[in-house]
């Protein structure tokens, strides 16, 4: 991962996500940066991600965008989870398609966080939208020394 400096937080954090998250890990997700409120992750889509139109179920876009929602708004330390999520499709999605999700903070209140993830493919052509609201329950995801 490619962090900026003193985010070595982040990245334990969004590490240690990994670490447990096996549907991330299914899905074979790499995750190319981290900085506070803000996560970059990257998959490629495989023929059992496609759906009976023969285009990847929209539920792959959804899911890498969820993730990258998820290290955004998590890693500060601050267990937090969705409230509120909501997608756009703008453009189909094909076997073999690279796939990058930017989770972009836009608000970071006390309760609540409100985060835009765009998801491109390897062409940067934008193929959805997600737009995710998380609440913030006050709990750390990993114990931190002192």
């Amino acid at each position: 991962m490619n962090d900026a400096p003193g985010s070595n937080l982040h990245r334990k954090v969004v590490d240690h996500m990994m670490q447990h998250d096996a549907f991330s890990n299914w899905l074979g997700i790499k995750v190319l940066e981290v900085k506070e409120g803000y996560s970059r992750i990257q998959m490629t889509v495989r023929k059992e991600m496609v759906n009976g139109f023969g285009i990847a179920h929209g539920g792959v876009a959804f899911s890498l965008a969820d993730s990258a929602f998820a290290f955004a708004c998590n890693n500060r330390n601050n267990l937090s989870v969705a409230l509120d999520v909501t997608i756009t499709f703008t453009r189909a999605v094909n076997t073999g398609d690279t796939l990058i999700a930017e989770a972009k903070e836009v608000h970071n209140g006390r309760s609540t966080g409100v985060y835009l993830i765009t998801v491109t493919n390897q062409k940067d052509e934008q193929v959805a939208l997600f737009k995710g609201t998380c609440f913030r329950t006050g709990k750390n995801l990993v114990d931190l020394p002192g």
